[in-house]
């Protein structure tokens, strides 16, 4: 088995996911995408049963394989488990942020606005979901932060699905917020804005998909 041709078709398909050009309820079609990548279907097999375990698209006897379609429960699952995780992570955070951790966050704030700017719909969506990511990083946790990646993996499928528009512009003012908070060293203010964030992001989605599925 060839794990670093698998690894790389495993994480290509899965930026697709998250960027939005994959759609939920899109099918895979194996031979599709081993001529794509220029490999076996078996290395493909292998790919899609990574990305099963990751549920990030579902399996279906005698069907094939299909980008995941949350439903509205488990998107209220995945942001019950964040608004936990990401207490916790807030508070360790600003009780040990460094000078150069704020300045890496302020960075990242600078890439979000400027992708918001230009209108860069697949950059801001990983950028505001790797916003969450990038703090476990810095704070050198790489179990929290491969568990962030797994729940924003899915939450990129529910905001495709659920979430209305303006949010993104809405997520990245609420990300200032929250690093102005950090730098302030104001532990009841930066939790209480990334508890309201996420509340916020949950409360956007609405009770209807509104992507149409496209076969890959």
């Amino acid at each position: 088995m060839d794990s670093t041709t698998t690894d790389f078709i495993v994480e290509t398909l899965t930026r697709s996911i998250v960027e939005h050009r994959l759609q939920p309820g899109a099918k895979l079609v194996e031979q599709t995408l081993a001529d794509q990548f220029g490999v076996s279907r078996t290395l493909i097999r292998q790919a899609l049963f990574k990305l099963s375990q990751n549920r990030l698209i579902r399996m279906e006897p005698a069907r094939g394989a299909f980008v995941a379609a949350p439903s509205i429960a488990e998107a209220q699952q995945v942001f019950a488990v964040r608004r936990m995780l990401e207490a916790g992570m807030t508070q360790a955070f600003i009780r040990n942020a460094t000078r150069e951790h704020l300045d890496a966050l302020k960075d990242h704030i600078a890439e979000e606005a400027a992708a918001v700017m230009r209108g860069d719909v697949p950059g801001r969506t990983t950028l505001l979901g790797d916003f969450h990511v990038r703090m476990a990083q810095l704070m050198g946790n790489e179990v929290l932060a491969h568990l962030l990646m797994d729940l924003l993996s899915r939450c990129a499928l529910i905001t495709l699905m659920y979430q209305s528009a303006g949010a993104a512009e809405h997520s990245h003012e609420e990300h200032r917020s929250i690093v102005d908070a950090l730098e302030a060293r104001d532990e009841a203010l930066a939790l209480r804005l990334m508890d309201d964030h996420l509340q916020h992001v949950e409360a956007s989605l609405m009770l209807a998909p509104t992507a149409n599925a496209t076969p890959l």
